[in-house]
């Protein structure tokens, strides 16, 4: 791990769901299932930006989560 300055807080991302699912691969299959319902809002709740930039980061980190 690299160093941090002794005033930081370091969370490590394994760290925020280690209690509430059983293994990564569970994590980014309830991330998957969010991306697909974000396919069933209505229009005109959120900017089609701000969905993109919600579908692309849920991609990267189930990506992550797989590897």
């Amino acid at each position: 791990m690299g160093k941090f300055d002794k005033n930081t807080t370091v969370i490590f991302f394994s760290e925020l769901f280690e209690d509430a699912y059983a293994s990564p691969n569970e994590l980014a299959n309830v991330l998957d299932m969010g991306v697909e319902m974000l396919f069933y809002l209505e229009e005109g709740v959120f900017s089609k930006e701000d969905m993109r930039n919600v579908v692309t980061a849920l991609r990267k980190i189930t990506l992550e989560l797989r590897k």
